[in-house]
Formats: structure tokens, C-alpha cells, sequence
């Protein structure tokens, strides 16, 4: 029995994009701002080393790979691909491994709780905004 994949024309690539990449975000940063409310006195602080982290994730990963994807997808010429499609398999690979690195890091309690946090929230944070770059790429290729 052949099983069926969903399929849909390329730039809803996009938009599957955004919505799995903003739901990993808003995950990741549910699960890392609970040690902000433990540390409420050094709040600012936890904030501005999260920012760094979303800054250099979104700098030097997310951007680019939002980019990369965009251009990809958008030069698919079948009218219609399989929804699983957003990503390529090196890109899949990625993802395994820092949800691997993330869950692994986390269990281990090699680092305190609050370092995770600000890693979480700097990456959770990051991860939405890659979801935004997608959703305006997936906007400008409708409008097309």
C-alpha cells in the first residue's frame, strides 16, 4: 500500500516554513523563560545575555538559512511538491541535532538552569523570528 504525502505548489513551502519554525520557537522559549521568574532580581541582565544569543542565532544561522530556503523553494519549477519539502535533508539533519544537543544539554545539568534559560530564550527567540522572515518571503511570493 503506497502511502499518500500531502502536496502543495512550492512558495506554501513558506508558509509551512514559518509555522513550524514559530512553533518550535514559541516551545523553546516556554520551556526556557520559567528561570528568568526564579532570578527576578538580575531580570535585566538574563534579557540582554538572551538578546546576545538570538543576535548571533539569527546573525549567523537563521538569516542565512532563511535566505537560502527562500531561494530554493522559490526555484522549484513542479507545480506541486510534498509538503515535507521546506527543508532539504542537510537541513533536517540540523534540526536533529540541536533539538539532540538541546534535550541533551538540558538533562545533563552540566550547566545551571539559568544558562539554559538564556540559551533557550536567545534561540527560542530566534527560531520565531526566522518564522517571520518566512512569513514575509511567503507574503512577497504570493504577491507575485
Amino acid at each position: 500500500m503506497q502511502k499518500i504525502v500531502p502536496r502543495v505548489a512550492p512558495k506554501y513551502l513558506l508558509l509551512i516554513a514559518a509555522i513550524v519554525w514559530m512553533i518550535a520557537g514559541a516551545n523553546i522559549l516556554r520551556i526556557g523563560v520559567p528561570d528568568f521568574g526564579r532570578n527576578w532580581h538580575y531580570h535585566i541582565l538574563y534579557v540582554m545575555a538572551s538578546l546576545v544569543v538570538f543576535l548571533l542565532f539569527m546573525g549567523l544561522i537563521f538569516y542565512r538559512l532563511v535566505q537560502k530556503h527562500n531561494t530554493r523553494i522559490l526555484e522549484m519549477r513542479e507545480e506541486k511538491v510534498a509538503v515535507y519539502k521546506f527543508f532539504d535533508l542537510k537541513s533536517y539533519l540540523i534540526m536533529i541535532f540541536m533539538i539532540t544537543g538541546g534535550l541533551s544539554l538540558r538533562s545533563a545539568h552540566i550547566l545551571p538552569p539559568i544558562v539554559i534559560g538564556i540559551l533557550y530564550c536567545g534561540i527560542g527567540a530566534s527560531l520565531v523570528g526566522a518564522g517571520i522572515l518566512f512569513i514575509q518571503k511567503f507574503i512577497l511570493a504570493i504577491k507575485k
